[in-house]
């Protein structure tokens, strides 16, 4: 089982059309080679130290969204239309 589904489609939908290419590789990379969904979870809220191969500035984003200063309601999934939208 997925820890959390909804941090990183959360943090997809309001970050990804921010970010550069290289961010984005990065992300690839953080949400795809890791062989254990927990280990991303674990590491993006502080639960364990990060590996340095990782330790990205994309990690340090998912860090800070995990946080969720603004208390946002984060019950569920959001809808996917996003990944549809052309870039603003």
């Amino acid at each position: 089982t997925h820890p959390d589904p909804s941090l990183s489609s959360l943090f997809a939908k309001e970050n990804l059309a921010h970010m550069s290419e290289e961010q984005l590789n990065r992300y690839d990379r953080l949400i795809n080679e890791p062989s254990n969904d927990w280990d991303i979870y674990y590491w993006a809220t502080e639960a364990k130290p990060t590996p340095a191969e990782f330790d990205t500035d994309v990690m340090a984003m998912l860090r800070e969204f995990a946080k969720n200063r603004n208390r946002e309601q984060r019950l569920r999934q959001p809808d996917l239309e996003y990944l549809f939208e052309p870039p603003r």
